[in-house]
């Protein structure tokens, strides 16, 4: 066969692979592949409630700080854009299991760090195996679960989110309680990242590359295999035999993104969602407990539990949004996920700027729970709707709006509120929630229930056909 028939061949499984119902080993891999976010969750924001004991250590500037914070944001950037591109050429597997190791590795190193700047490069290492391990575990959880559940398990990232913040509040809260000296509290909060992706680590490593991956690379006796044990599938239209595919060119995932309007309209909101999701909790949700302690509303260990009252209800917006996927929609869960944000950044500042203290952390739940909502399913829609030659170049790429947005944001939110108050820096926060809730309402189509497929003039032009 030459690369024309064997495109169109590998194509057709991968379509028919899209629309088989999976098995149990393809729920447990999507399940090990979404409790990633776990990981993430803790690194990410378990340093939010460990500032106030670096910051008393190690004596950082405001810049300095938030340097420390956003660079895993940064390295998680860099992840996102190189790993899903290596996961489409190398495999799945190969890429999911380096990250864990790297993550492991580079968890116990921060918390070695002697200063700031070492703290701040190893973060930004540490960040690209979590970029990385985004964008290969949303491709995997599309390829390798059946449409309609493979949605639904996308949309429980920040449900994982939740989680995993909740266990790092009541561990550093344990240890601040107990007495754990603070020049340790710290280092030891950050190090402990490394047992759950330890144990992830070792869960994974009977996972098999998906399906789609083998077939996109012409591994057709090994695709069968998984296919099988995935989906109870012998597809019987592949050979028994290995062939070589052409790899197709990088340059065109946006040409094949653009070039369907479904997939275009939906990959577009996917990357204005991302980005306004992730600054919207980077610039107030992340610092919450500073914005806590510093505006009077809580003292330090008043606030750790506040926060996880907060993440508690935020959790249950993580779950429920989900179970609301088949129900109203992709468009829905995100219209009623930003106009919740909105409302509640708006009552947040207000009641910040008239000192109704008490208010303040019923208004940041709602945001919380409303931010859960928004956030569940842009990756899911950026991976979901991607070319499966492409699947995990475009959970990357998806992933790099998250990453870019919430490390400016991360960056920038305690200047802004430091010259500008925080009622007024949390008003135009708001503004994200909005940008957000009108892309939800003027640009995405709905496609819950989506099945990729490349059509026949993409596939002219991307071979050079007339």
């Amino acid at each position: 066969m030459d690369q024309a028939e064997l495109r169109a061949l590998s194509d057709r499984a991968a379509r028919h692979v899209l629309n088989r119902e999976g098995t149990g080993d393809g729920r447990k891999a999507g399940w090990l592949m979404i409790s990633t976010i776990l990981i993430e969750a803790w690194d990410l924001y378990a340093i939010s409630f460990l500032l106030l004991f670096i910051r008393d250590e190690l004596h950082p500037s405001p810049a300095m700080l938030g340097l420390a914070s956003g660079a895993v944001q940064a390295g998680a950037l860099l992840g996102a854009v190189f790993g899903g591109w290596i996961a489409d050429r190398l495999g799945r597997r190969r890429v999911f299991l380096a990250t864990m190791v790297l993550f492991v590795v580079l968890a116990v190193a921060q918390a070695f760090a002697m200063n700031m700047w070492q703290l701040v490069l190893i973060r930004l290492l540490l960040g690209f195996p979590l970029g990385s391990d985004i964008s290969t575990g949303y491709a995997y959880i599309m390829e390798s679960m059946p449409k309609g559940k493979r949605e639904v398990m996308g949309n429980r990232w920040q449900a994982m989110f939740g989680i995993g913040e909740i266990v790092a509040i009541i561990v550093v809260t344990i240890m601040y309680l107990s007495g754990v000296d603070h020049h340790l509290l710290w280092r030891i909060g950050l190090g402990l990242g490394a047992v759950p992706a330890l144990v992830l680590l070792a869960l994974r490593l009977d996972v098999p590359d998906t399906a789609l991956a083998l077939i996109q690379r012409g591994r057709f006796a090994q695709a069968k295999r998984v296919a099988r044990q995935m989906f109870d599938d012998d597809l019987d239209m592949l050979p028994d035999q290995d062939y070589r595919i052409d790899r197709p060119r990088t340059r065109d995932f946006l040409k094949s993104i653009w070039s369907d309007r479904v997939r275009r309209r939906a990959s577009v909101f996917a990357w204005i969602s991302n980005a306004m999701q992730g600054a919207e909790f980077a610039a107030f949700g992340f610092y919450l407990p500073t914005i806590l302690v510093i505006t009077g509303v809580t003292g330090i260990a008043a606030t750790n539990f506040v926060t996880a009252g907060i993440y508690v209800i935020a959790t249950i917006g993580g779950f429920t949004a989900p179970i609301a996927t088949p129900r109203i929609g992709h468009r829905g869960v995100a219209r009623v996920g930003y106009g919740m944000a909105f409302v509640s950044l708006l009552l947040a500042a207000l009641f910040l700027h008239v000192d109704w203290k008490p208010l303040v952390p019923l208004a940041a739940a709602g945001l919380m729970f409303g931010h859960y909502w928004d956030a569940s399913n842009g990756m899911t829609i950026a991976s979901m709707v991607a070319p499966s030659r492409y699947r995990a170049t475009a959970s990357g790429f998806g992933y790099i709006f998250v990453k870019l947005a919430s490390f400016v944001s991360i960056f920038f939110f305690p200047i802004m509120f430091d010259a500008l108050g925080v009622p007024l820096a949390t008003v135009l926060v708001s503004l994200l929630s909005l940008t957000g809730f009108l892309a939800a309402t003027y640009v995405l189509p709905e496609v819950y229930g989506y099945v990729e497929q490349e059509t026949a003039s993409e596939r002219q032009a991307r071979e050079g056909a007339p």
